[in-house]
């Protein structure tokens, strides 16, 4: 087994990957301000406005907290919901 990563290696290795992901959210943003016309989806805006806030939380679980943030409910019959029986 692997010795873990620590702190400093993850940042080292992950560094411009994750610097990259902020400038393409900013870059999309940038995009939809100045694009004509309005917005007709707001709670998507909010969905993603929440993300954010997730992020910048100090607490742990960031990714499962956003993952179950743009996640549907559980639903017993999703089979027949999508067709799938």
């Amino acid at each position: 087994m692997p010795i873990p990563m620590t702190a400093q290696e993850v940042l080292d290795r992950e560094f411009f990957e994750m610097r990259a992901k902020i400038l393409q959210l900013g870059a999309s943003f940038d995009r939809m301000e100045r694009a004509k016309g309005e917005l007709n989806q707001e709670d998507r805006i909010e969905l993603l406005n929440q993300g954010l806030h997730i992020l910048l939380d100090q607490k742990a679980n960031r990714a499962e907290q956003i993952q179950l943030l743009f996640s549907r409910e559980y639903e017993e019959n999703w089979k027949s919901t999508f067709n799938m029986e």
